[in-house]
């Protein structure tokens, strides 16, 4: 589809105005928080402004980031499902959120909005939000899913099923044979409606990230836990960081592209392990996790166990 103006310039307004919104509502609930802010360039062109979280309280590790870059040709990443545009020049502009908590009751999320453009009259946008628990809790995975069903809402009652099932099939470690974690939503090449209902969409998703995911950190974050629930969080960090490094399509765009290693990399987790043949104990909550979340769920039509 193709557009006279350049069509990152508000949205890359959107996007920083959401990631003050983020920030401002994870350092309110967490007074803690230590934000550092890092402004880059990218020496092939563009460049963004990273804020890395850390602390010793509710939230351990994370970044909330926002980049905008061009080249002169798109890196293999983005030529995996469009390999016709193969040395064609690109901009991109998009939002990474990613919250580790240091309970192991309280999930990790991720959300990523972005926007391209290739030839200056190509675009299309992409994201989602997705949710790695380290616990299963049914109440929050309905929480989670209901959030994602009611921002697709006005836009169509077969987007949530649409971009939920995209999100499951997305978000999967094939040679583990399992999800990442309990999905939400997950979209890429979108431009089927025209420039303006395709980035209120996108916006509508990015404004139901904070309203999905900080009731559920209200919810869990005084949960007790030892020694036992930190070792099973490491092991679990551990097939997060499979993901990133082995299928995420971001992560290898941003590395691909010469982006900054730092801030791509700063949605790793402060600390993740892996041991060999590593195995849940049968009937534990842990093996509850792996056996009965780590695989798509219809979430919004299920019962309790």
């Amino acid at each position: 589809m193709s557009i006279v103006t350049n069509p990152l310039n508000a949205f890359e307004d959107y996007l920083h105005t959401l990631q003050e919104r983020i920030l401002t509502a994870l350092q309110e609930l967490d007074p803690e928080l230590r934000v550092r802010a890092d402004t880059w360039q990218r020496s092939a062109g563009g460049g963004g402004e990273t804020r890395a979280i850390a602390g010793p309280g509710l939230f351990e590790k994370g970044g909330v980031n926002c980049s905008r870059v061009h080249g002169h040709a798109l890196p293999p990443a983005a030529l995996r499902t469009r390999p016709e545009m193969a040395g064609r020049p690109f901009e991109v502009c998009g939002l990474s959120v990613v919250v580790h908590p240091r309970n192991p009751y309280v999930p990790t999320a991720h959300a990523n909005l972005r926007l391209f453009r290739v030839n200056r009259q190509l675009w299309w946008f992409g994201g989602g939000f997705d949710l790695t628990p380290y616990y299963g809790f049914d109440e929050d995975a309905r929480h989670w899913h209901q959030t994602a069903r009611a921002a697709c809402a006005p836009f169509g009652s077969e987007l949530y099923p649409r971009f939920k099932r995209w999100c499951d099939e997305y978000f999967y470690l094939a040679h583990r044979e399992e999800t990442r974690g309990i999905g939400g939503l997950f979209f890429d090449d979108l431009n089927a409606w025209d420039f303006a209902h395709c980035q209120q969409f996108v916006q509508r998703v990015g404004d139901h990230f904070l309203p999905a995911y900080l009731p559920i950190v209200e919810r869990r974050r005084a949960t007790p836990y030892g020694e036992r629930e930190r070792a099973f969080q490491s092991c679990r960090r551990g097939r997060y960081v499979e993901f990133n490094l082995v299928y995420d399509r971001g992560t290898l765009f941003g590395l691909q592209s010469g982006g900054r290693a730092e801030s791509i990399l700063v949605s790793m987790p402060p600390l993740a392990t892996w041991h060999y043949n590593w195995q849940t104990e049968p009937g534990s909550p842990e093996a509850e996790l792996v056996e009965r979340y780590l695989r798509p769920r219809d979430w919004l039509h299920e019962e309790d166990r």
